[in-house]
């Protein structure tokens, strides 16, 4: 996890120390998914962690409460929804109940707020008119347009790289009414072939990081202890979101810890549609344990992007394998073992670690962490 983009421990960032004996709650804000496809491993590692992560807050004593958005109004899912000659918001429907499937059979919790986009245009309306009051926007031929020059900086990119990761995110740094080609639609002026609605400014659609930040803020107000979601969103989505919500509310940071969960690549090329090398999560569970699929994604450092390769799975069938033998020793319980293993996920979610450890004390110690790792 990092605190406003700088490298610190996982979890210790929000809850080290003194500090978790504190807090009651943490709010987490699971950045989800566009409902226009069936779910890849890319995609379910992201969510694994992000539940691992709840579980683990509450292995700790700590409540998470977490809220996980559905962008339902997005240009790449109104496109899907076209070439199957359905209604977006009746594809997407159908999209996020094979989603929300896919995640009940790797053992993924549901979370306690789960805003979709298209109820939430009114709250991205509010928003754009308060950014147009502070001066953080403006507006141009129907469109609201967020000024973007600062954002890139404050994630550590140069001016070049954000450029080719906002092209790339659809964020149209070309479009000629911009004042900045690294400004962004908060609100955008209708166009064909997408569903439009009402607004001070005639008929258009909220902007992708407009979406997510008014969802945010509707659920949690003005910050989040922890934003949680992919690290190949954490620009421009993720930045620009928490810009936004800053801008809005005057609260900063927006954020008060980044979980930033490692990109799943294939042959070092990031998992996508678009790149035609998916590893389709059905695929994976039909022939493996959920379990070792999860522990296949857990056992490694929660930030570090990794490269899948099927004999991954053995290897974790062979490891999940050995926590339960563990589990099943009948050995004396060893607190000390249970308190290593809280440190040791509480620190910097170190699920290597802790299942070394639990393995090597056996009995009680195993069980703890099969079930904290919803393995059991």
């Amino acid at each position: 996890m990092t605190r406003t983009g700088t490298a610190a421990g996982a979890a210790a960032v929000v809850l080290d120390g003194e500090r978790l004996q504190l807090l009651d709650v943490v709010r987490v804000y699971a950045c989800g998914i566009t409902p226009y496809d069936v779910t890849h491993l890319g995609h379910a590692a992201t969510f694994v962690w992000i539940d691992a992560l709840g579980r683990m807050l509450r292995f700790a004593g700590v409540e998470p409460v977490v809220c996980r958005n559905v962008t339902d109004v997005d240009d790449v899912l109104d496109a899907a929804a076209r070439r199957a000659g359905t209604a977006y918001d009746e594809f997407a429907a159908i999209q996020q109940f094979q989603f929300d499937r896919d995640m009940a059979a790797l053992g993924v919790r549901s979370p306690e707020h789960e805003p979709r986009a298209h109820r939430y245009v009114a709250q991205v309306i509010r928003l754009a008119s308060g950014l147009l009051d502070a001066g953080a926007a403006y507006r141009r031929e129907g469109s609201v347009y967020f000024r973007g020059h600062g954002v890139a900086g404050r994630a550590g990119l140069d001016r070049a790289e954000a450029l080719r990761l906002s092209g790339e995110y659809g964020g149209r740094p070309d479009d000629p009414a911009k004042d900045d080609p690294l400004d962004v639609a908060v609100w955008q002026a209708s166009e064909p072939g997408h569903p439009a609605w009402d607004s001070p400014w005639g008929p258009g659609r909220p902007g992708w990081h407009a979406e997510c930040a008014a969802m945010a803020m509707s659920v949690f107000g003005p910050a989040v202890d922890v934003h949680a979601g992919g690290l190949d969103l954490r620009f421009p989505h993720h930045a620009y979101h928490a810009a936004m919500a800053e801008a809005f509310t005057g609260v900063h940071p927006y954020a008060r810890a980044w979980f930033h969960a490692g990109v799943v690549t294939i042959g070092g090329a990031k998992m996508a549609k678009s790149a035609g090398n998916l590893v389709l999560l059905d695929d994976l569970l039909a022939k493996h344990q959920a379990g070792a699929v999860r522990l296949m994604i857990l056992d490694r450092p929660w930030g570090q992007s990794w490269d899948y390769r099927p004999e991954l799975l053995e290897v974790a069938a062979t490891r999940l394998d050995t926590l339960y033998q563990a589990a099943a020793r009948n050995v004396p319980s060893d607190p000390a073992a249970v308190d290593a293993l809280r440190r040791l996920l509480a620190e910097d979610l170190n699920v290597t670690a802790a299942l070394d450890l639990a393995v090597e004390a056996g009995g009680a110690a195993a069980r703890i962490l099969a079930t904290v790792l919803g393995l059991s």
